[in-house]
């Protein structure tokens, strides 16, 4: 039981050791003063104030919130659809798709961010929507395809040889089987791919234009001009917008799990 308990205490030390940076963000979104100071003096929403009543920074968020959300769409199906060809196909090579696939996860964003932009730049995706949500997918496709891949090979394949045996068609078998049953770790994947695209701000730097910037870029322009804190405020938000979706994701697992 001690050691159950000292256990449980090491973890939380080393929970708020990776959260605290992140937290004193907040306090610092409140500060009365025109300069990032912790702990801050006086507090104040103006800098809320300033963030949304700034179209230069709403029109980031409206960007990367709209690229985040497609990004979703199309990396869940694409993941979705490579999970099951990793689990099911028998073919040679099948390792080395694997890896491929998952590449993005290993080799530094810089160097995928100098690739993308060459490429881009040939093909005139450069500061487009278009060329965001291609980019974004690729470096989201990873976080669909491990949750998915795990959540299919837990799953009894029998399930579906018994629809088939009822009449099912393939893609009626896996809409009306597999899917809901695997349907948490889809979840976890779109959920993944949406933080991963939203968050995103190396790839991002080399792709933007004057007329298309996500907020992290955003962010980052800023905070190498001045040290207004803003910043802190649109820190603060991407913050809570995340949290709130691991949370609500997590509440909605944790129901099905009930459920069952």
């Amino acid at each position: 039981m001690r050691a159950r308990g000292l256990l449980w205490a090491f973890c939380t030390l080393i929970g708020v050791w990776l959260v605290a940076p992140a937290l004193i963000v907040v306090p610092l979104s409140f500060t009365d003063k025109p300069s990032l100071k912790f702990p801050p003096d006086g507090y104040s929403t103006r800098w809320y104030a300033n963030f949304f009543g700034d179209p230069a920074w709403m029109s980031a968020l409206g960007t990367s919130v709209q690229v985040a959300l497609l990004v979703t769409v199309v990396a869940t199906v694409l993941g979705t659809a490579a999970a099951l060809g990793l689990t099911r196909a028998k073919i040679r090579g099948l390792a080395l798709a694997q890896g491929s696939m998952l590449a993005p996860m290993i080799v530094p964003g810089v160097v995928l961010a100098i690739g993308t932009y060459a490429v881009f730049l040939k093909l005139q995706l450069v500061g487009t929507l278009a060329g965001f949500v291609m980019a974004h997918t690729v470096l989201a496709l990873p976080f669909v395809i491990i949750p998915v891949t795990a959540s299919l090979r837990g799953f009894d394949r029998r399930l579906e040889d018994a629809a088939a045996s009822l009449g099912a068609s393939r893609w009626t078998a896996f809409r009306s089987v597999t899917l809901p049953l695997v349907a948490p770790g889809v979840a976890s994947g779109a959920l993944f791919a949406f933080v991963t695209s939203f968050d995103e701000v190396v790839v991002s730097l080399f792709i933007q234009s004057p007329y298309l910037q996500t907020l992290p870029v955003k962010m980052y322009a800023s905070v190498t001009r001045e040290t207004d804190p803003t910043i802190a405020a649109a820190a603060t938000m991407i913050i809570v917008l995340t949290t709130t979706l691991v949370l609500v994701a997590t509440f909605f697992v944790a129901r099905r799990t009930r459920a069952k």
